[in-house]
């Protein structure tokens, strides 16, 4: 059986779970999250492997990148990566590393630059589904008049990634009224 290194990681934002299988990070996940069992069974039938805490090179390297951007000093990472679900997913995942930092983007806007924009269910359970959070900055999708939706870290930690990234939360909504 394949191992995936596993730590824990406390952050000011909550406590994270970071997953390295053969040097590339493949969760990076809020570990009180809701859907926390089923990802990480998923994650660990498909890479047929069992988690095993203990420490690695990549898990430290994205500790590190973590807390520089928690302080505001990162807008970008630089961890390779392991995406594990289906290719739909992935596409989304990988749709969701070009939103740029600081900005955001709606679950519309993310199925239309997909090119299928009645997939917006699909891609809302996509993005629920990504275990690399953060760094696959599913934080930044938004609803399409501007208001916070759900995230797997909770919408009071959504709300201060966004503000740390200085992202006006209230722009969109003013345009409203």
């Amino acid at each position: 059986m394949n191992k995936i290194s596993t730590q824990y990681f406390p952050s000011k934002f909550g406590d994270l779970l970071i997953g390295v299988f053969e040097d590339k990070l493949c969760l990076c996940d809020w570990q009180y999250r809701r859907m926390r069992t089923s990802i990480d069974q998923r994650i660990q039938k498909s890479l047929k492997a069992e988690f095993v805490e203990e420490n690695n090179s990549i898990i430290e390297k994205t500790k590190q990148q973590l807390q520089e951007y928690f302080l505001g000093e990162r807008t970008t990472f630089d961890i390779p990566l392991c995406l594990v679900g289906t290719d739909f997913q992935k596409s989304v995942w990988e749709a969701l590393l070009k939103i740029p930092y600081g900005t955001t983007e709606s679950y519309l806007g993310l199925s239309q630059k997909l090119g299928n924009e009645k997939a917006i269910r699909a891609v809302a359970s996509a993005n629920g589904a990504n275990a690399i959070s953060i760094i696959i900055p599913c934080h930044r999708i938004i609803g399409s008049k501007g208001e916070l939706t759900g995230y797997a870290g909770g919408i009071a930690t959504k709300k201060r990634l966004l503000q740390l990234e200085k992202i006006d939360l209230y722009q969109n909504q003013l345009e409203l009224f």
